[in-house]
């Protein structure tokens, strides 16, 4: 029997140009994902894993049904590529709000004249990383000043009110000098 390269899991490459279309009982591609039933590692279960297409790793990898022999894995269909396709995205969705959060920061500071909202975005370079500290008149959006800070510099109100009060140019022992 030759074997039909949509089943081989070993050979089948999940990450594939995003307008290619295949839909086959074990594979499915479109609109830019790619879902693939494995063999569950872990027990005699069959997974799935989702796949955005340009990306080596799955987005979403999770349990997958049994047909009915009980044996082979129940067939892909476009009601449950759609639905794993929907919660691929929000598990990068997530992922790329709680990515934010770490490496953003925001308070807002009032002055006799202004509101002024301090911002701390850090760079993750894997070689040199640093943050930028800015300040910005939250009524007319023009940039008050920008400093290049240790990753580690904490943002705080008491950093950012101390950072104002200074005139933008002391920030205290988190300096990048």
């Amino acid at each position: 029997m030759i074997p039909n390269p949509a089943f081989d899991t070993e050979t089948t490459d999940p990450v594939a140009a995003p307008d290619d279309v295949l839909h086959e009982p074990r594979l499915w591609r479109d609109n830019g994902w790619t879902a693939k039933v494995i063999k569950n590692e872990d027990d005699d279960g069959w997974a799935v894993a989702m796949y955005l297409a340009g990306q080596s790793e799955p987005a979403l990898v999770g349990p997958w049904t049994m047909g009915r022999n009980k044996k082979d894995p129940k067939p892909l269909d476009t009601g449950a590529f759609n639905t794993l396709v929907k919660t691929a995205s929000e598990v990068i969705r997530r992922h790329e709000q709680q990515l934010r959060a770490q490496l953003h920061k925001e308070i807002r500071v009032d002055t006799a004249e202004q509101r002024i909202l301090v911002s701390l975005d850090i760079v993750p370079d894997e070689d040199h990383p640093y943050a930028l500290l800015a300040a910005v008149d939250s009524s007319t959006d023009e940039a008050l000043a920008q400093l290049r800070v240790s990753p580690t510099f904490k943002l705080t109100r008491t950093s950012a009110e101390a950072w104002v009060a200074s005139g933008f140019t002391s920030v205290g022992r988190a300096r990048d000098d």
